[in-house]
């Protein structure tokens, strides 16, 4: 079925089946858009705007420090930076010298910051001054050779003197000679990702210059991106999501990119009300968030041309408030949920213009290949059946990093000969090709025999008016194997009752089948969220172990 590519139907007018992709690196995309458009914005970071034209000589004389420092082609640096000009100019000069950065989050513990830097072989880092305390800590146990600091605030922090230790401004402000010109196969690795921290230790994801550059083509082509666009880079560089569509596809379309450190709700309602971004990604607590801001409500936003969102599911009355919110202020724009994954880079498929059909993650993007099949299998699921998502395409990983049995057991040939990535995600199709995402398959819940989806369950929570988040996971139980436990924030706390816990318990047994109803609800005043800001089901999975074990009735595996 698959093969027929039902969804071109529904493909906006402007959208190809298919795509000429250039055969080169994220630098030289980024060198074209600034030959192509010099004068235009490249980014704004907190009222500091950049052209095209400066962007490519801040990231060659930054090409050219690290070309003198020592770094060549193929070595490893990390970057453990919130999305800024420094980071993503870094990002780029690596690119250009044919080295491979390894994006982390700069606020990660030492520990995991010597896990990230072993892992990678990264022998260089950037990182910001008042983080160094994390790698000073670890620097001995690296093969961290030198160490870039920057500064993002006035305020002064002690470092001590060594020579390994090298400052930002510094380098970007003394005179080098040009670099050799170096030739870099845009098949190679040129950046490492990692996976997210729901699903145990985090893998490293390595991505080429063309699994970028095929990823900016494809979403610059589905958003019909123009140098007169720009977009809001909430989300961080060191996340797909982030690094992958917010900054290199809206480079590749010679668009702006409104760099953003660090926020709050409040300071995402003041930004889209005082920069007027056509483009906004998020993933679906932002969008709660935003809902809920009384500052967001009332903002002229006919500027905005396209909402999308991804990383979780998007309840249906999340999606509809927003879009109800801009129909009052003069925006039609739909808010177009999406999916992806870092072993792709992002995303790779959306709901195109004027379509909804609920649970649907949309469509695949051009050159983009997605399938269903039967659990364990390479054979395709007929119409309708879950089973598990298989992607093929040219923005699909190399492999994981040091991993070769992961990495098999992860990217299969098929019988129609092609490599697909096993996303480990269970999900449908129907006819027209829009696909539905259910659950991860290491998520789902089995209960007295039954399997039972966290994502169907919180759905049906987030329709109850007094419910403002929710959570849902299956807790070890010796007579069912799990029972569903739903973990609840309220939209207002005073509400907190048990009255109301058999209320929601009720509401559940009216809209699903009786072993998917939760056994149990707490309420709470938040929920742990990850780096990226998705609800971290796992943390909450090992609290309720946890508790188990203090009383001695945990039944799953002893340690």
């Amino acid at each position: 079925m698959y093969e027929k590519k039902p969804w071109l139907k529904f493909y906006d007018k402007h959208v190809p089946e298919y795509i000429d992709y250039p055969r080169t690196t994220m630098y030289n995309a980024v060198l074209k858009t600034s030959e192509k458009y010099p004068e235009s914005i490249a980014y704004d970071f907190m009222g500091y705007e950049s052209t095209y034209k400066q962007l490519i000589e801040q990231i060659d004389q930054c090409a050219k420090a690290l070309f003198n420092l020592g770094l060549r082609k193929g070595d490893r640096m990390t970057i453990a930076m919130p999305t800024t000009p420094q980071g993503i100019i870094c990002f780029y000069a690596i690119n250009k010298i044919g080295a491979i950065a390894s994006m982390i989050h700069p606020l990660s513990p030492p520990k995991q910051i010597e896990f990230f830097l072993n892992l990678s072989n990264s022998t260089f880092a950037l990182t910001i001054d008042k983080i160094y305390p994390n790698f000073e800590k670890i620097f001995d146990k690296t093969p961290l050779k030198a160490l870039i600091l920057t500064q993002l605030s006035q305020d002064k922090v002690e470092i001590p003197e060594n020579p390994q230790i090298t400052w930002w401004k510094y380098i970007m402000a003394k005179e080098y000679g040009d670099i050799p010109k170096i030739q870099v196969n845009p098949d190679e690795m040129a950046a490492i990702l990692y996976s997210g921290g729901t699903t145990g230790v985090p893998k490293g994801i390595m991505l080429s210059n063309y699994n970028f550059i095929a990823e900016g083509t494809q979403t610059a082509t589905w958003m019909n991106l123009s140098d007169r666009d720009s977009a809001l880079a909430i989300l961080p560089i060191f996340h797909g999501f982030g690094l992958g569509i917010c900054v290199n596809a809206v480079f590749m379309g010679g668009g702006k990119s409104i760099l953003v450190p660090s926020f709050t709700p409040d300071q995402v309602a003041d930004l889209i009300k005082t920069k007027k971004p056509n483009l906004i990604f998020g993933v679906p607590t932002l969008y709660e968030a935003l809902n809920r801001n009384p500052n967001f409500q009332n903002t002229d936003l006919s500027f905005l041309k396209a909402a999308f969102c991804g990383a979780d599911t998007l309840p249906r009355t999340t999606k509809e408030k927003f879009e109800e919110i801009c129909r009052n202020n003069s925006s039609n724009v739909q808010l177009r949920e999406g999916y992806g994954l870092t072993e792709a880079v992002t995303g790779i498929c959306a709901m195109p213009l004027g379509e909804y059909r609920e649970g649907s993650i949309g469509i695949p993007f051009p050159d983009m290949i997605m399938k269903i099949v039967n659990i364990d299998t390479s054979e395709e699921a007929p119409i309708g059946q879950e089973g598990e998502l298989c992607i093929n395409g040219p923005a699909v990983m190399l492999g994981y990093l040091n991993k070769p049995e992961e990495t098999a057991e992860t990217l299969k040939k098929h019988n129609d000969g092609k490599i697909w990535l096993h996303t480990g995600d269970i999900a449908t199709m129907d006819k027209d090709g829009f696909f539905y995402f259910k659950i991860r398959l290491k998520r789902m819940i089995k209960s007295s025999g039954f399997n039972v989806y966290p994502v169907q369950v919180e759905n049906i929570l987030y329709k109850h008016p007094d419910v403002l988040e929710a959570c849902v996971i299956g807790v070890p139980d010796e007579k069912q194997v799990q029972i569903v436990k739903a973990f609840v924030v309220l939209k207002d706390p005073k509400n907190e009752s048990k009255e109301l816990e058999k209320v929601l318990i009720e509401y559940c047994t009216e809209n699903l089948i009786k072993w998917s109803c939760p056994r149990e609800i707490e309420f709470t005043n938040q929920l742990p969220k990850t780096l990226v800001g998705k609800i971290d089901f796992k943390q909450l999975e090992e609290q309720e172990i946890a508790k188990l074990k203090a009383k001695g009735k945990y039944i799953g595996e002893k340690d």
